[in-house]
This record gives structure tokens, C-alpha cells and sequence, in this order.
């Protein structure tokens, strides 16, 4: 064949990097328009319920009640018992509904259901502060749209996850999803800011805003989503492995995996050979992924790990408040930091588990030393601003850190584990799974520091170093496991293997 007939080589080896890149950059605006749909609520609560008279005297005169400017039904004392239920509206439903989303992600096309689930978020999104301009003061209507958003919320994680794990390998998988899990970080600020902007004069479009937000980067994503190295005529990641039947032999299965570069990591090439047809492998069954080894720990260990993630989400603004004695803006800016640390927390855990090869292990470190750290921020945590910064970022750290490499480097490896025989239509189901089981915890774990929280704040401490605890105990098997991998592997280095 002439040198000039074939085509040029760059340009086809700079495929696979210009999809990849694109893949990260579209999941990554996604789940961050996803948390920034979820953070108004937090943020408009002050605004249904503020304090009406450092406003000035009432200028009904048909009514003398001090609440006067608190948005019905939030006016009367039980507001924060009715917060709770807007809270607990959402995650009980986004706990419940993950479990099934999996399920229907891993028999519909990603792409569809992922921006279908987008455009249905940004419509009850905004349908919440349509409230404020059609006048609702109905408690129903808000717990309904509570719940139906955390329904519909449920798409995100799952797809996204899958999306990612179709087009990286193992090989710096948890380096590459630790940086990448900074989306949620970025959407609780993003959304904070989007929704102070209005929260004083119109409160409804702080979630009218976000709604069309999400919506539209859901309708972008429907056009430039690719959700499989295969759909571009590239090769898949080394854990892909097409069926395809063969006369000689018919059990024998045939492998499309591009060629192991250095880093052990598969590339992933691209052609403009027509793809050969293939028979696509059945969706794997919701028990058939709980049988996958390490899908059931991975999820228990992070039910108590977000419930100690979510527990300071929601009340550590109000811990500082009662503690140091903050100002509630002063409080909010400082609880950031602790989000601060959940991004350094998920680098390092994913840098760290891929050096080492032990997931697991990496978790059970971080949540070792998580446990006296939760302690000593409690004792000590507040004895001066310095001390508070490091600390906060510290725990962030710890605590987040497993929670980040849980959700998505575990969940890729297990959803594409080598039981499954090259099988990666369970992605989706294991990610649900995992991620379902830790939203149960994020329920929880508020609820509990709203029990404990009247008896005193140690007791509630003692109940997050409880949880850590717990969650590195569920590992012990898994560690064992891969401790034992790694002493096999010296002693074949060193000679003694046994025959």
C-alpha cells in the first residue's frame, strides 16, 4: 500500500485522548449541575424562616404575630422538625430510587437516561420555587417535589460513573475519579453562589436558575455524550471483552482490548475500519451484582462513611455556631473547608490506592486514623482560628477520602470485576448498589446528630467515631485479602513459590 494512501498517524492517536477528555469534561459539568440542583434548599431555609424583627416593625396591620415575614408553613415554631422532613423527603427517595436506577441505566442507553434524568431534575428543581410565585403555602406541595427530585436525581451518579469507567482502564483509575470527584464540591459552591444571589428578592429563582442550568447541560450532553470507545470505532479499555461466536470453536471468546501500554493501563486506539458486528452481553441481575466479591462490604463500609460525611454536611455550620461562637456567615465559610479537604482527601486516596494496588486497604488507613482525629476536633478543634483551618481540612480529608474512592474507583473496578468475563454492563448496577446503600447511611446520619445533638455534641461524636470504626471493620475481610495478594507477590519476587 503507497505511504501516501494510509492515514495520517497523530491525528488517529489523538483520538482516544480528545474523547476521553471529553467524556471527563461533560460527567464532570454534569454531577456538578447535579449537587448545584441540590444545594438551593439549604441555602433559601434562612429565607423561609428569618428573623423578622431585625427587620423592623410589622406593616400588617391585620396580623401582630413576630413571623410575619416567614414563608407559610414554615412561620410556625416547629420549622426546623419541618425542614427535616424537606430533607429527609429528598434522601429517603434518592436512597430508595438508586437501587432501582442501576437497574434501568444498565438496560437503557446512558446517554438517553442521563439527560432525560437531568431535564426531569431541572423541572421539579424549578417547580420548588415556582411555589414562591404562585403563592403555595401547602407543606405537601413541597414534600412531594422533594421527594420526586431525589427520585429523579438518582440517574446521575450511576451513568456518570459508567460513562467514565467505559473509557479509562485500572491502570490510574483512582487518581483520574479523585480528581474528577471534585464535581461535588464544585456544585455545592457553584450552587451556594447561584442561589445567594436571589435568596433575599426572590427566593424562587434560586431554584428556577439552577433548574435551567441543569436542564441545559443535560440537553448538551444528549448531543455530544459518547458513551462507549466502540461508538467512535475505538478500542475499549482492557476490561471490555466482546463475545462473538466462532465456528471452530464455540465457547472460545474473542477479545477487542487494545494493546497494554507501559503503565499496564489498555489504550485505547481508534480506526476507521467499520466495526464488526457483535452480540451485546445481557444486563447483569440486582443479586447477580450483590455476588460480585466485594460489592457487599464496599457498600456497607459506605453507609457508615457517608453517614459521617452527611452528618457534618448538615450540622457542622451549626456545631461551629454553638461551639466557637461564630457568626452564621463566619460559620458557613468555615465549613467549607471541611469540603476543602474532601477534594485533597479523594486526590490522595486515588493516588495512593493505585501506587499500592489496595483499595481497601487505602479506605481502612483513612478511616483508622479518621477516628481520633474526629476526636481531637471535637476537644481541641476550636482552640483558635489556625487550629480550626487545619483540623477542618484534616477530618475533610480522612472522612472523605474513602467516601470519594468508594463511589467511584471501587465502584468502576467491581462493576467491571473478572468474574463478569469482560462483561461491563453491570457498571451501572454495582455503582447503584454501592452509592444506594451509602445514601441510606446520609439519611441516617442527619436524623441521628438531630436525636443526639439535645444530649450534648461529644455524644454525637462519639456516635461519627462509632461509624468509622464500623466502616473499617466491614473492610477486614477485603484487607486480609489483599495483604495476602501482596506477601504472594514478594515471595514470587524472592524465589519461594511454592509448587
Amino acid at each position: 500500500v503507497p505511504i501516501s494512501v494510509l492515514p495520517p498517524l497523530t491525528p488517529l492517536l489523538a483520538l482516544p485522548r480528545r474523547y476521553r477528555g471529553l467524556t471527563l469534561v461533560l460527567t464532570f459539568l454534569c454531577y456538578t449541575s447535579y449537587h448545584l440542583s441540590r444545594k438551593p434548599i439549604s441555602i433559601v431555609k434562612s429565607q423561609l424562616h428569618p428573623n423578622c424583627s431585625a427587620l423592623g416593625p410589622n406593616p400588617r396591620n391585620d396580623s401582630n404575630s413576630s413571623t410575619w415575614c416567614s414563608w407559610a408553613p414554615f412561620d410556625g415554631d416547629n420549622y426546623k422538625e419541618l425542614f427535616g422532613a424537606l430533607d429527609n423527603a429528598f434522601l429517603v427517595a434518592y436512597a430508595i430510587g438508586m437501587f432501582i436506577s442501576g437497574i434501568f441505566g444498565e438496560r437503557l442507553p446512558l446517554r438517553y437516561y442521563l439527560s432525560g434524568g437531568m431535564v426531569l431534575s431541572g423541572l421539579f428543581t424549578a417547580l420548588f420555587g415556582f411555589g414562591y410565585f404562585w403563592d403555595i403555602h401547602v407543606l405537601w406541595y413541597f414534600i412531594i417535589v422533594q421527594v420526586c427530585n431525589g427520585l429523579v436525581q438518582t440517574t446521575g451518579w450511576p451513568a456518570v460513573v459508567a460513562c467514565v469507567g467505559n473509557w479509562f482502564g485500572k491502570g490510574k483509575r483512582g487518581l483520574i475519579m479523585g480528581i474528577w470527584n471534585s464535581h461535588t464540591s464544585v456544585g455545592n459552591i457553584l450552587g451556594s453562589l447561584i442561589a445567594g444571589v436571589w435568596v433575599s428578592s426572590a427566593w424562587g429563582l434560586s431554584f428556577v436558575v439552577p433548574g435551567i442550568i441543569i436542564a441545559t447541560v443535560g440537553i448538551i450532553c444528549f448531543f455530544f455524550l459518547v458513551e462507549y470507545p466502540e461508538d467512535v470505532g475505538c478500542s475499549p479499555p482492557l476490561h471490555h471483552v466482546r463475545v462473538t461466536s466462532n465456528e471452530k470453536d464455540p465457547e472460545a471468546v474473542t477479545s477487542n482490548e487494545g494493546p497494554l501500554s507501559i503503565s499496564g493501563q489498555s489504550s485505547t486506539d481508534c480506526s476507521n475500519s467499520p466495526k464488526e458486528p457483535t452480540e451485546e452481553p445481557e444486563a447483569i441481575s440486582f443479586l447477580g451484582a450483590l455476588r460480585i466479591p466485594g460489592v457487599v462490604e464496599f457498600s456497607l463500609c459506605l453507609l457508615f462513611a457517608k453517614l459521617v460525611s452527611y452528618t457534618f454536611l448538615y450540622w457542622l455550620p451549626l456545631y461551629i455556631v454553638n461551639v466557637a461562637h461564630f457568626s452564621a456567615k463566619e460559620a458557613g465559610d468555615l465549613s467549607t473547608l471541611f469540603d476543602v479537604g474532601g477534594i485533597l482527601g479523594g486526590i490522595f486516596a486515588g493516588l495512593i490506592s493505585d501506587y499500592t494496588g489496595g483499595r481497601a486497604t487505602t479506605c481502612c488507613v483513612m478511616l483508622v486514623v479518621a477516628a481520633p482525629m474526629l476526636f481531637l476536633y471535637n476537644h481541641v478543634g476550636q482552640n483558635g482560628i489556625g487550629t480550626s483551618i487545619a483540623m477542618l481540612i484534616v477530618c475533610g480529608a480522612l472522612v472523605n477520602g474513602p467516601y470519594a474512592l468508594i463511589t467511584t474507583a471501587v465502584s468502576a473496578d467491581l462493576g467491571t470485576h473478572e468474574s463478569l468475563k469482560g462483561n461491563a454492563k453491570a457498571l451501572s448496577t454495582v455503582t447503584a448498589i454501592i452509592d444506594g446503600t451509602g445514601s441510606i447511611g446520609a439519611a441516617l446520619g442527619p436524623l441521628l446528630a438531630g436525636l443526639i445533638s439535645p444530649t450534648g455534641w461529644n455524644n454525637v461524636f462519639y456516635m461519627l467515631i462509632a461509624a468509622d470504626v464500623l466502616a473499617c471493620l466491614l473492610l477486614a475481610r477485603v484487607v486480609v485479602k489483599e495483604v495476602r495478594g501482596w506477601c504472594g507477590c514478594i515471595a514470587r519476587k524472592r524465589g519461594y513459590v511454592r509448587t
